[in-house]
């Protein structure tokens, strides 16, 4: 079993957390308070990288509680113990003496040709953290910096606890609900009255503004979810941003783009500027063209129901999704009601692991009961190497909506994949890893009897899982020797590489088929179907593309504008300029926008950066060499997955692709011409 236990109460997660820290503060001390004439690889270095392996285990877990726990009061206790920890953190991060220690004994090393390369980067990247913590500055600046870093830790925190308490319900009649397909609606709560209850999480909000007849049942639905947490979260926004940019200023970056891409690919804000200028230039024909259609669906729709066209014809917010499905369902002819037949639930997850396996030379197999996790719907998995039949760490799935649940799909590594402190030698007892996929999907009820017995999922859902679980095999197959370069300790604008690259496996015939199968036969899916689906891939690439650039054009401006930010005219603008459509009145996604808070701010980026390399590894390895290609997967783990954050990503890229990367799969992909 993953040895982790999910029966804590409120007093546990308290109790284990004052411990934690507790250790870890006779161990900073014992370091810190050494002589700088004494101090080594081994009672330095060695120490340091030993509590963060346990430390962070610790955190990770007790945290964790806050994202999936019933229990309100649990959750409240894990978001309260992550406050403690934070400034927790932010005291020891900024440990004068420990620096003064690390610097001295970078002195000491002058030639460190010799030393374990993990151990090298690990010296390097200390002393540059402790520089981005101000610890070469006055001490005035380092007490301002100290109460900033942990004012935007705890303002954090409650930013993203505020979005998983949102219990939103808004109440619509049948008629309101026009369009949507009867196995939704058999599965909504009705009230009294006999209106159906629906929330705002996205098993019930995505087929909403995809299928509703109605406009204003859409209109409703998208103010509603674009104005969650606006008066409590709006506010923690405008403050982060202003701490970011004082934290920026004072560290001596012209801006807080500029501070968080000193350790990322881009390396500075410039670079990112001009990455999603040029891609918005160079979408724009294809997303006019694309826009211009959606308009001309509007149109005939407006028509064929006897009420005028508008001049001049608009999309609004509540249109987007709406019309782009329509475009998907007659120019490319994807039923998606019948899609959805083809992939239960239990057929998905069997091929999911059955592909990850033969890519990844990977074992999984079912452990433990019910009672050993925080939720009944939970299911463990232990994971080995196929040929050496080695145990390598344990996965969890939590897969289903609850209140007070993490709202979107994520993976959290909960142990990190790290030689353990009592053997820390290069043959030393390994760490196993430990990482939970968590998601939203649609579980389906079966009130009638007849229906399936495993969840549909739509084929964006497959997408999802394959993209997450992709962090999962990350996390899993990494295997550094410190736990500071386990996992998905990469950077950040190639985190979501790996991830975005085994998306390309749900729409390929070969993989489609190991993962599909009618929810009542197994039969599977008809090749007319298969083909329709594989080319509406390039159905509205255009637009969704030009979101994501829309997105991370505003998290780019609200973290590199000077001065006091209005976050919503930036928002507005940047909707008008790149989407052409104006947000809607009364909203604000950038209250619900988590990524602001949850680790992206200023790299939203990130999505579209990585993806210039995903599309180039699957078109110059896989593709060529077949995507089921058993040596070219363990490549790609060995290359990528294997090394975790112990070296650079692009010297991992070059390794695998056996060349300079380029850009030119990911621009063909999109539809956009190179000069070669």
């Amino acid at each position: 079993m993953a040895n982790i236990k999910w029966n804590l109460t409120s007093e546990d997660l308290v109790k284990e957390s004052e411990a934690m820290m507790a250790e870890t503060k006779i161990l900073y001390d014992k370091v810190g308070h050494m002589d700088k004439d004494k101090v080594s690889i081994d009672n330095l270095l060695q120490p340091l990288s030993d509590n963060e392996c346990e430390y962070d285990s610790a955190q990770n877990i007790i945290c964790f509680f806050q994202h999936v726990s019933p229990d309100k009061d649990l959750r409240k206790t894990s978001c309260d113990v992550e406050h403690k920890f934070s400034d927790f953190d932010v005291e020891m991060s900024m440990r004068q003496d420990i620096f003064d220690n690390i610097v001295a004994l970078d002195k000491k090393l002058a030639n460190k040709d010799n030393m374990e390369h993990e151990m090298k980067r690990y010296l390097d990247r200390l002393i540059k953290i402790g520089k981005r913590n101000g610890l070469h500055l006055s001490k005035d600046k380092q007490d301002e910096l100290k109460i900033i870093k942990k004012r935007m830790n705890e303002l954090c925190i409650d930013f993203s606890q505020n979005l998983n308490e949102d219990v939103t319900i808004l109440e619509y009649t049948k008629e309101e609900l026009d369009g949507l397909p009867d196995d939704f609606l058999e599965c909504l709560e009705q009230t009294d009255s006999g209106k159906y209850k629906v929330t705002l999480k996205y098993p019930h909000y995505n087929p909403i503004m995809k299928k509703a007849k109605n406009p204003e049942t859409r209109k409703t639905m998208e103010i509603a979810f674009n104005s969650r947490c606006l008066k409590t979260n709006l506010p923690i926004l405008e403050e982060l941003i202003t701490l970011r940019q004082r934290e920026a200023s004072i560290l001596g970056f012209p801006n807080h783009v500029s501070y968080v891409t000193e350790l990322r690919m881009a390396k500075n804000y410039e670079t990112v500027r001009d990455f999603l200028a040029r891609l918005v230039e160079q979408l724009r024909p294809a997303y006019d063209t694309e826009f211009k259609t959606l308009k001309d669906f509007k149109a005939k729709e407006l028509k064929a129901m006897g009420k005028p066209v508008p001049d001049p014809l608009t999309i609004d917010n509540w249109d987007l999704r709406y019309y782009a499905n329509m475009v998907e369902e007659e120019n490319y002819a994807v039923d998606h009601q019948k899609v959805k037949q083809y992939f239960p639930l239990n057929k998905v997850t069997a091929g999911l692991f059955n592909i990850y396996q033969i890519l990844l030379g990977l074992k999984f197999n079912k452990v433990g009961e019910a009672t050993s996790v925080w939720q009944q719907d939970v299911e463990t998995y232990s994971v080995k190497d196929a040929k050496t039949d080695e145990l390598i760490g344990y996965f969890y799935l939590d897969l289903y909506p609850r209140d007070g649940k993490y709202a979107h799909a994520a993976c959290f590594g909960l142990k990190p994949s790290c030689l353990l402190p009592a053997q820390a030698g290069k043959d030393g007892k390994r760490q196993l890893a430990v990482a939970a996929m968590v998601a939203n999907f649609t579980r389906g009820c079966n009130t009638s009897g007849d229906g399936p017995t495993s969840p549909l999922l739509t084929h964006d859902e497959v997408t999802t899982y394959f993209h997450e679980f992709g962090h999962v095999m990350h996390d899993l197959c990494a295997q550094s020797r410190l736990a500071h370069f386990s996992g998905t300790s990469v950077e950040r604008d190639f985190v979501e590489t790996p991830s975005q690259m085994l998306e390309n496996w749900c729409w390929e015939a070969e993989s489609l088929k190991l993962m599909s199968g009618h929810h009542k036969d197994g039969s599977p899916i008809p090749e007319d179907l298969l083909q329709k689906l594989i080319k509406s891939r390039k159905a509205n690439i255009a637009i969704m593309t030009m979101r994501q650039l829309y997105l991370a054009t505003f998290d780019h401006l609200i973290h590199t504008k000077a001065g006091k930010v209005d976050i919503l005219s930036i928002l507005d603008t940047v909707s008008k300029d790149i989407m052409k459509i104006p947000v809607t009145q009364g909203t604000n996604m950038a209250a619900s926008f988590g990524h602001l808070a949850g680790g992206y701010d200023g790299q939203y980026y990130s999505y579209m950066w990585s993806e210039r390399f995903c599309m180039d590894m699957f078109e110059s390895r896989f593709l060529k060499e077949g995507i089921m290609n058993p040596k070219t997967g363990m490549d790609y783990r060995m290359d990528i997955l294997h090394k975790g954050g112990s070296e650079d990503a692009v010297d991992m890229l070059k390794k695998f692709l056996g060349r300079e990367p380029s850009d030119d799969a990911f621009l063909h992909f999109l539809g956009i011409k190179t000069k070669h």
